[in-house]
C-alpha cells in the first residue's frame, strides 16, 4: 500500500519552504504527497515581499476535496496566517484521526510576519489538542509561550508549558541558541536532548518545514515517534551540509539527501 502524507501550509515560489518544500521531503522519504495551499507568498532566498492568505472557505473546501478521495495517513500544517484559516483546518483534522504535526510557523527565514500575532490563541485551544507533535524553533515558542525562550533553563520551561497546556509531544528546535544547537524533545513523559554539530551555512532556508514534513513522512509509514524525529533530524543535517548553494541569500537545503537507514 501507499502511504500518503498531506501538508497544509503556504507556498513558496522559490521552492526552498511551505508545501514545495514538504512534497520534495514526502517524496524522498518515499511517501505520496498532497498539498493544500493556505496562503501564497512573494519571496525568494532574500525576502518575502508580498503575503496573501487563502480564504477559511478555499483552504476547507481544498482539504475536503483531498481526504474524500486520497485519504492521508498523516498530516502537517505549516504557516496558517489567520485565526479563521486555523479553525477550519481544526474542523478537518478532528475528523482525520490520524497522526498530525503542526509546525507553527509565524516568522519567515529573514523574519516577516506569516501568522498573525490573533492567532495564537486559536492555534493553542483549537490546533494543539489535536496534534501528535508540535515543532516550534525559538521564536515559535517564546511567541506561543509569551515569555523569553532562549538558554537551557527557558528551553525547558517552554517544553513543559506546552505539554501543560495541551501538547501531546514537543520537539523544541535550538539550532538558533548562540551554544549546542540541541533539540529538546518531550514524548511520553520523558525529555530527550537531542544533540547535533553546528553547520557553518547561511543555506537553511526552509529547514524547519523539511524537518516537520520528514517526520510527519515517517509517521505515515508508522514509525515511531521517537525514530521519526531522530532518524528525520540526521537526514535535515545532511541536507544542510550538502545544500546545493542556490540563490543569494538563505538558500535551500539538499532534498536529495540521502534518508538514513
Amino acid at each position: 500500500m501507499t502511504q500518503v502524507a498531506l501538508t497544509i501550509a503556504g507556498s513558496d515560489p522559490s521552492g526552498g519552504a511551505g508545501v514545495q518544500a514538504d512534497l520534495k521531503a514526502f517524496h524522498q522519504h518515499g511517501v505520496y504527497g498532497c498539498a493544500v495551499i493556505s496562503l501564497l507568498t512573494v519571496q525568494n532566498t532574500l525576502g518575502v515581499q508580498r503575503l496573501e492568505l487563502m480564504s477559511p472557505e478555499l483552504v476547507g473546501e481544498q482539504i475536503d476535496a483531498v481526504v474524500s478521495d486520497i485519504v492521508p495517513h498523516a498530516v502537517k500544517s505549516g504557516a496558517l496566517g489567520s485565526s479563521a484559516i486555523i479553525e477550519r483546518v481544526a474542523q478537518s483534522v478532528a475528523m482525520l484521526r490520524v497522526p498530525f504535526v503542526i509546525d507553527p510557523v509565524g516568522f519567515s527565514k529573514n523574519g516577516s510576519r506569516l501568522t498573525e500575532p490573533a492567532a495564537r490563541d486559536a492555534l493553542l485551544g483549537q490546533l494543539l489538542p489535536l496534534a501528535t507533535l508540535i515543532t516550534p524553533n525559538l521564536d515559535e515558542a517564546a511567541w506561543l509561550t509569551q515569555r523569553d525562550v532562549g538558554d537551557e533553563r527557558t528551553l525547558r520551561d517552554a517544553v513543559h508549558w506546552l505539554v501543560d497546556a495541551g501538547a501531546k509531544a514537543v520537539l523544541l528546535k535550538g539550532g538558533h541558541r548562540a551554544d549546542a544547537p540541541t533539540d529538546l524533545l518531550w514524548v511520553e513523559g520523558v525529555l530527550h536532548e537531542l544533540r547535533a554539530e553546528r553547520i557553518d551555512t547561511r543555506h537553511t532556508h526552509g529547514a524547519g518545514c523539511t524537518l516537520s514534513a520528514a517526520i510527519t513522512a515517517r509517521l505515515a509509514r508508522a514509525e515511531p515517534l521517537l525514530d521519526a524525529v531522530t532518524h528525520a533530524k540526521q537526514w535535515i543535517s545532511d541536507a544542510i551540509a550538502t545544500a546545493p548553494g542556490l540563490g543569494s541569500g538563505h538558500g535551500p537545503l539538499n532534498h536529495f539527501a540521502k534518508i538514513p537507514s
